[in-house]
């Protein structure tokens, strides 16, 4: 089974630092919709790993989260594409727990449930947390130049063989021809 796993903000939508807070807030990348789509039908199962402290922190609770999520998960049907699953960390960087990236925890668990081969799944970010949980768990780490992949990619420090690609709609174009 191929396997391609994603952050969301910044590489799928918009990212903001005060964080996405509703639904409204929530919009597209240009590109990423069909992106995700290009992927699906080349056979990829496309989940999505995202730290979500905006829950901790008291800024939106589980439900919101869930309906910005309903609202990606329609956009990308819209788009005639599907993402097979969410998985997000919501505690806060000082709770110290497995799941939040950089720590490898919510990818590892995803690649147990879709019982993948770290070596052979693509994990696309826009920061180095992103890359850093990705290089951990064994996956392929890819930076997307969107979001924070600007002032990541400047800043250096990349984990080894870390590919970088302009945004989503490319890496798709790579993985999926």
């Amino acid at each position: 089974m191929k396997l391609i796993i994603l952050d969301r903000d910044g590489v799928i939508n918009h990212d903001s630092d005060a964080f996405i807070r509703s639904p409204e807030e929530w919009v597209p990348l240009p590109g990423s919709l069909d992106a995700i789509t290009r992927l699906g039908r080349a056979g990829y199962r496309v989940v999505v790993a995202t730290n979500q402290s905006g829950v901790a922190r008291g800024l939106f609770d589980l439900g919101t989260l869930g309906a910005i999520h309903a609202k990606m998960h329609q956009a990308v049907a819209g788009a005639g594409g599907r993402i097979d699953a969410i998985f997000f960390c919501p505690h806060g960087p000082e709770a110290d727990c497995a799941c939040r990236k950089p720590r490898p925890g919510m990818l590892l668990e995803i690649l147990q449930r879709f019982r993948a081969a770290p070596a052979e799944v693509h994990a696309i970010g826009d920061s180095l947390r992103d890359l850093q949980a990705a290089h951990a768990a064994g996956c392929r780490p890819v930076l997307v130049l969107t979001g924070k992949g600007q002032r990541t990619m400047q800043a250096g420090g990349l984990p080894p063989a870390t590919a970088v690609r302009v945004d989503l709609a490319a890496v798709a174009a790579e993985l999926a021809p």
